[in-house]
């Protein structure tokens, strides 16, 4: 579950997850509806470990302007997953095909083999297709 204030992904428990995962396909998924600006200020500070007085040096403006650019990125693409739910969906996606893989590779659930290689081979595919 995302927590929009602080893009921080919980765990089913509670507990606080990497937020690097979560940014990454954030950003995969809405980083083309930011600016162009946006976009280089935030792939360079959260994806590449750029420094906020680096970027601030690059860009001609204060550390606390680009701060100020990667929260309202951050906002931006928090909302459009909120409307859109295209982040939620892939990783869906994701883990029903794992799930049906790991069903399958089960002998004893009663699919003959020639169709668990036909199945296999398809989730392989859609898997590797969506990254």
């Amino acid at each position: 579950m995302l927590d929009s204030r602080t893009l921080f992904v919980y765990d089913t428990q509670g507990g606080l997850m990497e937020t690097i995962f979560e940014r990454t396909l954030l950003f995969d998924f809405y980083g083309e509806l930011l600016t162009k600006r946006q976009q280089e200020i935030y792939e360079n500070v959260v994806m590449n470990d750029m420094s906020l007085s680096e970027a601030a040096e690059e860009y001609g403006i204060s550390r606390q302007g680009i701060h100020d650019t990667i929260r309202r990125c951050e906002k931006s693409m928090q909302e459009y997953e909120e409307k859109l739910h295209a982040v939620s969906q892939f990783e869906k996606i994701r883990r029903t095909l794992s799930s049906l893989q790991s069903f399958v590779e089960q002998e004893e659930n009663g699919i003959p083999e020639e169709a668990r290689a036909v199945i296999r081979s398809y989730a392989g595919e859609i898997l590797k297709d969506i990254g």
